[in-house]
């Protein structure tokens, strides 16, 4: 063998030897118990991560007693997370709603005086959020409460705590148009709802704000809905008002593709509107240019809203009855005639 083909083998063995001390390295790295400590006297946690090259991944995390060193508390998770401060994991970071969270929250949830665990045991909560298991101080060491717990799963992430004001806050949405925040208060060593307000912006340029109180004996629920005719993609066609029962009749299009019919009341909340559902089926209105009318029908009622020079108004007739209301012309913003053009996908011209 010549002193080239030494050197090559050589080379070879050599190169492979360092792909396999580099793997061997790579796979011991990936395993990684990483230390919590700081957030208390009494006790310190580690978090066990299985593969840290991943962004989920399987692992547990435990609470010790400091100086025993016994296990107290142990959650096992198929898809934990972390994230390293100058190399160390840290407790009681909490960013809320979708920023960074410890998988060790330390803190009293019960207002007790006496400081509970929130342990990290997955992606639980809202799209694909953090979750917690909630265990309570108690003279005898920690107990789990699934109510606590249901507050840190059934949400997005971890909830707030309000320690000024001895009140728990949790938020969840779906999708980017509905919202709900919840207070609670603690009565009886349990979470209760005294707050539940919904924001619901499902519908174009019409915002839905629903809250529930608890007024001492019940929770009580309001709801008001509002409109944006401001709001970009939405054009005013035609507007007047009522007097007689003080609302205000509004006709607008949605990025100049489709017509809608509200009514508003004097505070500006939305009795009715119409279409009912945003999805486009069938033509919904029914336009006359001779006449300048513009009929729509809701279950069992058709509403004609006529415009002319001296007169503006929409007749309401339900079976045999036809209720008219007159409106103040002077009132009338724009007019039928601008639904020529654009031509709107659910107007149909007669």
């Amino acid at each position: 063998m010549t002193t080239t083909m030494k050197n090559k083998k050589k080379m070879m063995v050599g190169g492979w030897l360092f792909f396999v001390t580099l793997m061997m390295s790579h796979s011991a790295e990936a395993q990684v118990t990483f230390p919590v400590r700081g957030f208390s006297d009494k006790y310190r946690g580690e978090v066990f991560i299985a593969d840290t090259s991943e962004v989920f991944s399987p692992g547990w995390v435990a609470i010790y007693n400091q100086r025993t060193g016994e296990e107290l508390i142990k959650e096992e998770s198929d898809e934990l997370t972390f994230s390293l401060h100058d190399g160390n994991l840290e407790a009681n970071v909490l960013e809320l709603p979708y920023g960074e969270q410890s998988a060790i929250i330390y803190n009293d949830f019960n207002f007790d005086g006496k400081k509970d665990f929130a342990i990290m045991d997955g992606q639980n909560s809202c799209y694909h959020g953090p979750s917690f298991q909630i265990y309570l101080a108690t003279e005898n060491g920690f107990e789990k409460s699934p109510e606590f717990t249901r507050l840190a799963q059934e949400y997005c992430g971890m909830f707030d705590v309000d320690n000024e004001n001895k009140t728990l806050h949790t938020m969840t949405k779906s999708g980017c148009c509905w919202h709900q925040f919840s207070t609670f208060i603690v009565e009886n060593n349990k979470p209760k709802a005294i707050e539940i307000v919904e924001e619901d912006n499902r519908d174009f340029a019409i915002s839905t704000l629903t809250i529930e109180r608890w007024n001492g004996k019940k929770m009580v629920k309001t709801s008001q809905r509002t409109i944006d005719l401001e709001e970009e993609g939405i054009k005013t066609v035609l507007s007047f008002r009522i007097p007689k029962k003080n609302k205000d009749v509004v006709l607008y299009n949605i990025n100049d593709r489709t017509l809608n019919y509200v009514l508003v009341d004097k505070d500006g909340n939305v009795e009715f509107a119409y279409p009912i559902e945003t999805i486009y089926k069938n033509p919904d209105f029914v336009y006359r240019p001779q006449t300048q009318t513009l009929t729509f029908k809701n279950e069992d009622a058709t509403y004609c809203i006529y415009l002319s020079a001296d007169k503006v108004g929409i007749e309401i007739t339900i079976g045999k009855k036809k209720y008219v209301w007159t409106g103040n012309r002077a009132t009338v913003k724009g007019s039928l005639k601008t639904l020529f053009s654009p031509r709107l996908d659910n107007v149909v011209f007669k």
